[in-house]
Formats: structure tokens, C-alpha cells, sequence
């Protein structure tokens, strides 16, 4: 297959990590829409939204997703906001199959209490604000080929959840 693996999801629910465990599991590059976009700014995103603001953000994040939607055979962990945009997914759509990670609030909230490095989720109730965003963007993630549960901090059965996935549909 050399399709591109899409990962979607809202932040912490584990793209990252997974991305990463399946790249050296099928020898495949990972890239990371997050993090091109810091490369290509020169900024951390929580500089890029503090700096420049959400809408610039977006355009970027969009810019990137075209570019690396058109390459093949890649591990690609998207932006938590990355599929609420339609030209977002029908470009990823076009060489990938993709999978949404599903995590609860919950799990979300415990992963990134006390951090600073999420500029939508510093608000005085972080809870809220992760439960008031995840149920605008689920139905966008659920456009996803596939939902694995990533509610447990357990990257392993993460990332066989979606080999096993993988191995269905190939054979």
C-alpha cells in the first residue's frame, strides 16, 4: 500500500505517539502538519497564534496539509483542527486512508492539565473548553475510514488496532 496513513483527532489524544510507533513499525516517514508549520514559520504554534492570530494559522496549516497530501506513502499526523476544513479532508482523502483517534474529555483534560502550549485550551475551565470544542469537531474527525478508541495511555494497542486495520483491508 502506498497510500498515505492519515491520523486525526482532537490535541492529546495520542497522533503524535502513534504516528511515530507506526513510522518505524512499517518503515514509512511520519510527518506532522504541526510541526512543519513551526519549521516553516520559525515560531511555536502558541507563538504563531499569539502573534499573528487563529485565521493566519489556518491558512498555513492549509497550505502544508496540500503539499503533503500529494506525496506518497507517508505517516501523517494532522492538527487537532486540521479536518474541520473540507478542502482540509478532501485533500488527504484523495492518497489516504484515515483514522481517527478517539479519546474522551477526560482523557484529554489529564494529558494536558498544567500545560501552557495549548493556546484554544487556556481559558479558566480547560475541561469545558476541551468538551465545547471536541463535540463541534467529532462529527468532522468521524469522516475519518476508521475510529480507534485512544481513551487508555496505551500507544501499543493504539498502533496494533490500526495494523490489524490495515492488514483487513489489504488482504
Amino acid at each position: 500500500m502506498t497510500k498515505n496513513i492519515v491520523l486525526v483527532g482532537f490535541m492529546a489524544c495520542g497522533k503524535t505517539f502513534t504516528s511515530r510507533d507506526l513510522a518505524k513499525q512499517l518503515g514509512r516517514e511520519r510527518v506532522s502538519t504541526d510541526e512543519l508549520i513551526e519549521a516553516r514559520e520559525g515560531l511555536k504554534i502558541s507563538e504563531i497564534f499569539a502573534q499573528s492570530g487563529e485565521p493566519y494559522f489556518r491558512q498555513v496549516e492549509r497550505e502544508i496539509v496540500a503539499e503533503v497530501a500529494l506525496k506518497n506513502n507517508l505517516i501523517i499526523d494532522c492538527g487537532g483542527g486540521v479536518v474541520t476544513f473540507e478542502e482540509n479532508w478532501t485533500a488527504l482523502k484523495k492518497n489516504g486512508v484515515s483514522f481517527y483517534l478517539y479519546s474522551t474529555p477526560e482523557a484529554i483534560h489529564r494529558r494536558t492539565k498544567g500545560r501552557t502550549d495549548r493556546p484554544l485550551l487556556n481559558v479558566e475551565n480547560p475541561l469545558d473548553k476541551i468538551q465545547e470544542l471536541l463535540a463541534r469537531r467529532d462529527p468532522h474527525y468521524r469522516k475519518a475510514d476508521f475510529v480507534v478508541d485512544s481513551s487508555e495511555d496505551n500507544i501499543g494497542k493504539v498502533v496494533n488496532d490500526i495494523l490489524n486495520i490495515l492488514k483487513s483491508c489489504s488482504a
